[in-house]
């Protein structure tokens, strides 16, 4: 595609727009609004949280029916054989995930903590609220703790579930078409990652110095997409007019933000000597968040470890009736503030794989020459080829977790090999813990070909760790694992 001549033939297009209205002010509902995916997507989690409510109440009721009921006098009516007071906690539980965003956009639904966190709130609340209703009441505490708890636990589990479910739907609803903001040296490269990683194509451009211009949204609005993608526009443009536009004309922005724009994200709008800035605390609890996790990988792993015992052996046996050879295979990898440590994974490859390599490297497919990748690699075993597409061979690794070298999840370690070969904003990936999964392997895994790519995922990663993301990645890659994509 000619991107200068798309720009020319959109910058052409005209389309009528409201004039003389505050751009903050809501555009009309419309009838198509009530048919689209996203409004059909958030009733199907409203009725998976009503759902998971409705079964840990059950749950609670039976454990504490003939120990602990309801009493008497907070029964107000029955309905469906439920009870008035869960009535109306399962109806604040929805306002207040509403409130939250958690019937929102496709990423903000996958904000399982946050519907645990949200859920623990309401039963607080409403503990509280029970306790000015009648200080004299005695609500039974088994009732109380086994309902909050098996709340929680039934609602993120049925996200889970429903977001697994949901997948394939939203692949199918996946945007095919944007409208892109870019610098004129970037146009190109971004049209074709859009083109080649996701099917999506460019329909139409535009410079960020006319990104505020009338002509450009009467294009972007003539495009009719629902998706504008920007990358390096001036922040006053984009605070001033552009998003507020784009919001009332229905069309999403999604941004490619810098690592500081990401780090500002954090930050609290505060006013200091007449100034505006972002304020970034420390936490009060600082780095529970991180135990939690460090706790989840040592904790994971060991049930892993004890779990998948038939699974070592069954791999262990294939690879030696496959080839001759040691079952495991180790190789020398930099992790966190660049030490070296040895990885342990199932061997794929001929014995004599790193001797090999060195004759392979003119056949190299990455466009950078960092990593090493050859798509019809030779020296992969016929077993080794099924590891690999499975990505059985990096269980091993849980030896690694378990011995402090790596985490769950986070940037992969990567060979000496390929880390002699960085650009000096490459390590920064190197300070936190490498992890067995990341965003790269659930971003396209084999099929990103420059390491510049890599790197801004794991800087991503970095700047916007949360205990929610790592679980997003868990799900994301075991979904990826059983369908052995992006593997090879």
């Amino acid at each position: 595609m000619n991107l200068h001549r798309t720009i020319k033939t959109t910058l052409k297009r005209r389309s009528p727009l409201p004039k003389s209205v505050d751009i903050r002010a809501p555009r009309r509902l419309r009838l198509k609004d009530a048919l689209q995916w996203e409004l059909q997507r958030s009733l199907i989690l409203m009725l998976a949280d009503v759902i998971a409510l409705a079964l840990s109440w059950q749950i609670a009721r039976t454990l504490n029916h003939f120990f602990s009921p309801i009493p008497s006098q907070l029964v107000w009516w029955t309905w469906l054989s439920i009870p008035s007071p869960l009535w109306i906690l399962g109806a604040c539980t929805l306002i207040v995930f509403a409130s939250g965003g958690l019937y929102g956009n496709r990423y903000q639904i996958k904000n399982y903590l946050q519907a645990g966190k949200l859920l623990s709130f309401v039963y607080l609340v409403s503990l509280v609220g029970l306790y000015f209703y009648d200080p004299k009441l005695d609500l039974p505490r088994s009732l109380f703790f086994s309902a909050w708890l098996s709340s929680v636990v039934l609602v993120i589990g049925f996200r889970l579930a429903s977001g697994l479910l949901l997948r394939p739907i939203e692949r199918l609803q996946a945007q095919t078409a944007v409208f892109l903001i870019a610098p004129a040296g970037r146009l190109q490269r971004l049209s074709e990652v859009l083109s080649k990683r996701a099917q999506v194509d460019v329909v139409g451009a535009a410079l960020p110095s006319t990104a505020n211009s009338a002509t450009t949204l009467r294009a972007i609005v003539s495009a009719q997409v629902s998706l504008v993608l920007v990358e390096n526009i001036p922040s006053a443009d984009l605070a001033s007019e552009l998003y507020w536009k784009l919001r009332r004309a229905g069309i999403a922005m999604q941004l490619i933000p810098t690592s500081r724009d990401m780090l500002y994200r954090r930050g609290t709008p505060e006013t200091l000597a007449g100034l505006p800035t972002l304020r970034l605390d420390a936490p009060l609890m600082g780095s529970w968040d991180y135990r939690l996790k460090r706790l989840m990988d040592y904790g994971g792993t060991s049930l892993g470890a004890l779990l998948l015992v038939p699974v070592f052996v069954a791999i262990a046996v294939a690879i030696r009736l496959d080839s001759p050879g040691p079952v495991f295979f180790r190789q020398e990898r930099v992790g966190l503030h660049g030490q070296h440590f040895w990885v342990w994974k199932f061997r794929t490859m001929g014995v004599h794989a790193d001797q090999q390599q060195r004759l392979l490297e003119q056949q190299n497919e990455t466009a950078d020459g960092i990593l090493f990748k050859v798509k019809q690699d030779p020296r992969v075993t016929r077993v080794g080829a099924f590891l690999r597409r499975t990505s059985l061979d990096e269980l091993p690794q849980i030896l690694n977790v378990l011995c402090g070298e790596m985490s769950l999840v986070g940037p992969r370690p990567l060979p000496v090999r390929d880390v002699a070969r960085f650009a000096a904003w490459h390590h920064t990936r190197h300070q936190v813990l490498p992890g067995i999964t990341g965003l790269w392997q659930i971003s396209g895994r084999s099929d990103i070909d420059t390491f510049d790519d890599v790197a801004r995922l794991d800087l991503h990663y970095i700047d916007n760790w949360s205990l929610n993301l790592d679980l997003e990645i868990l799900v994301e890659t075991l979904r990826i694992v059983f369908l052995g994509k992006g593997a090879y």
